[in-house]
């Protein structure tokens, strides 16, 4: 058996109580001013349900691109993707890149139809509800709170690991203490909030990257440039010699299980992304025309986060391991350290020391409230639309949808570190919780994305798809943990090809039962009835009264194939015998302050160039770079290798530009209207007058 070293916490406890309570409080009390001086200076106000829950539809391309780019980067981006390039070489860091690049990509086509065929939604559960009633909306929300759960359970778990590993801090009073800061801002901001916040989250995360890129690249003593990096990696696969790759090399992109690693990051990405409703508020909270723009600037953008971190810090501590400096010297890390997601952590010791502890602490909590604060404003939105609106207070006024979200918050923050610690007590560890999310939610992904996207599914193929699915996953899962790994229990259902068994089988069988059944019974639905969902009135709840038209119409929708000719064509109703009711959103009078208005013909132009950009963006990352050296089992050179990671600081760069300079750029105008206003002391009226 191998020896294992204990990691030593190389900042005290009290540090860790600090940047947890201090920081996470500190980002509390900026994002309550910041939304005081949006409520006084501009014309959206966090009190309204719309503005809360959707930022009034109207948030521009760099700052959502900036949001997706923050809420796709989870302490597991950083800390599993560096673990692969630890374990794998430097083939780890690309797939995980690959795994949740083309699924934001692919995601923005759906989020030009939501624009297209439900640009009143607040959340995709509604939009199944119109189309497929209750039975499919209870469905379809199972998966959606079991979806948060995993997230939130690998956000929390991940970060209590490393804030832990570095400062010795209890990890059960991490997982409780995470969260509660986080909850504060989320209530009194809402989504636009959290934009607001994943600005700064983004920002911090960036500088703290170009720090990792001098300090590893350069500036370290223990590292000294890219060149003695190299040198040390190929003493590295000589001395522990990666199984399955090429000459048991970590500079190939050769890699058996950093092919599989990248199946299974793929479709943990896809359920990640297509489940989360997360995702979807971004897609609803973007403006029209801007939507597939976002999705595509920030797949690229993400893409340098895990390709660039993990290049630097993985593969850095897989060079260092025989350093004294090293955390577990004289052995390597851990299986469970490994597991963990300490290997980041370990090489920022080696290589900065207690700034370098300090960095990655800092760098894993902004990823962590980040990302919290996505799940719990996306998870409010789904307790108080599809929970409590839809079956507890149909005709709830604004302002109680905005009470009822702000008590759900609350309970959630709570609730996510009992979570969390139950896993913890079970000895679920980020590792674990990473291979199976794509075991758990891989059936429900292609239906989910269907129900938007094409008009031929119908109610039996989304049953058949999500329950057929589920149900060989779940015996490909057995059967694959056994056959290949002798024996069912725990730790082996969460390796990579018990993952990817389960995984695979899920996805694929589910898109075609989903298919086939629908094919069955052909059907042309028209997407009026998910059109018909509508917006709050803000002026009528003002008035004591709730918006009964938008009562009306989504009623009409819960029950489509029973009263709603909308949601059965089948019937033999056309669609001229309902559309006379319906006003879409972007046209009526009572559009959220900001809403684009968009014809249908731009929207279609919109989808088309989603379908390129992800097709080409698909092609490149996944198939047209990796694969040719995959099966010519090449070996970087010292100057291949020095190319690489130029590309990778490169990207980091641009990605930079597009989340850090893009968003202030676009938003100037409104930057300037609050500091005029600030200056001489004009309210949101004032400046809506002027």
């Amino acid at each position: 058996m191998q020896a294992t070293t204990e990691f030593k916490p190389l900042l005290s406890e009290s540090v860790g109580y600090g940047v947890v309570v201090g920081v996470g409080f500190f980002f509390a009390a900026m994002m309550l001013c910041l939304t005081m001086l949006q409520k006084k200076f501009s014309q959206f106000s966090p009190s309204s349900s719309e503005e809360f829950s959707s930022a009034s539809r109207s948030v521009k391309p760099g700052l959502v691109c900036c949001g997706i780019v923050s809420a796709w980067t989870w302490s597991a981006t950083l800390l599993q993707s560096s673990t692969a390039a630890y374990t794998f070489g430097v083939s780890g860091p690309w797939w995980y890149g690959v795994g949740g690049t083309i699924q934001l990509a692919i995601f923005g086509m759906v989020a030009a139809k939501v624009k297209m065929n439900a640009n009143g939604a607040h959340t995709f559960l509604e939009i199944v509800k119109a189309r497929f009633g209750t039975g499919a909306h209870m469905m379809f929300t199972f998966y959606a709170f079991l979806c948060i759960l995993v997230v939130c359970g690998s956000l929390l778990l991940g970060g209590a690991a490393t804030v832990n590993a570095l400062t010795g801090m209890n990890i059960i009073a991490a997982c409780f203490l995470l969260p509660v800061g986080i909850a504060v801002y989320v209530v009194f901001g809402g989504l636009r909030a959290t934009f607001i916040c994943d600005y700064a989250h983004t920002l911090i995360l960036f500088v703290i990257i170009y720090v990792f890129f001098a300090n590893v690249y350069g500036a370290s003593d223990a590292t000294k440039s890219i060149g003695d990096i190299y040198d040390l990696l190929v003493q590295a696969g000589k001395d522990t010699p990666v199984d399955g790759n090429h000459n048991g090399s970590y500079l190939t992109m050769k890699s058996n299980q950093g092919l599989v690693f990248g199946a299974a990051t793929i479709l943990t990405g896809f359920s990640g992304v297509f489940c989360d409703q997360g995702y979807w508020q971004r897609a609803i909270a973007s403006a029209p025309r801007s939507t597939t723009k976002a999705y595509v600037l920030g797949g690229l953008s993400w893409f340098a986060v895990p390709w660039g971190f993990a290049s630097c810090l993985g593969l850095a501590a897989r060079a260092l391991v025989s350093d004294p400096k090293f955390p577990t010297y004289p052995n390597p890390l851990s299986a469970s350290q490994t597991s963990a997601g300490l290997a980041a952590p370990a090489a920022a010791a080696a290589v900065m020391g207690k700034g370098g502890a300090v960095a990655v602490l800092l760098v894993v909590f902004m990823a962590v409230t980040s990302a919290v604060s996505a799940e719990l404003i996306a998870v409010s939105s789904l307790f108080s639309y599809d929970l409590y609106r839809t079956y507890f207070r149909p005709q709830a006024t604004s302002a109680e949808i905005v009470r009822v979200s702000h008590g759900f918050i609350c309970f959630w923050a709570l609730w996510s570190g009992c979570w969390a610690t139950i896993l913890h007590k079970a000895s679920i560890d980020l590792g674990w919780l990473f291979y199976v999310q794509g075991v758990v939610l891989s059936p429900a992904v292609i239906p989910i994305a269907l129900t938007v996207t094409w008009s031929g599914l119908t109610r039996a193929g989304v049953f058949s798809g999500c329950i057929g699915g589920a149900v060989l996953g779940m015996i490909a899962w057995m059967v694959g943990c056994l056959k290949i790994y002798g024996e069912i229990n725990v730790p082996n259902l969460a390796q990579p090809y018990s993952a990817v068994c389960s995984g695979l089988t899920g996805l694929l069988f589910s898109g075609i039962f989903t298919i086939l059944v629908s094919l069955a019974q052909p059907t042309k639905y028209d997407f009026s009835g998910t059109r018909a969902i509508a917006t709050y009135d803000d002026a009528a709840d003002a008035s004591g009264s709730a918006n009964l038209s938008s009562d009306k119409t989504t009623s009409e929708a819960d029950v489509p194939e029973e009263t709603s000719s909308v949601s059965d064509p089948e019937k033999g109703q056309s669609k001229e015998d309902v559309t006379s009711e319906i006003v879409p959103v972007t046209d009526s009078e009572q559009s959220p302050p900001g809403a684009d208005d968009v014809s249908r013909d731009e929207l279609k132009r919109v989808f088309r160039r989603a379908l390129w950009s992800s097709l080409v963006l698909t092609a490149a990352v996944a198939v047209l770079v990796p694969l040719p050296m995959f099966f010519a089992h090449y070996v970087f050179s010292k100057k291949f290798y020095t190319f690489w990671v130029a590309c990778t600081i490169i990207w980091a760069c641009i990605s930079g530009i597009f989340c850090i300079v893009l968003p202030l750029w676009e938003s100037r105008a409104e930057l300037g209207l609050i500091l005029r206003g600030m200056v001489t002391g004009s309210t949101n009226a004032t400046a809506a007058r002027a």
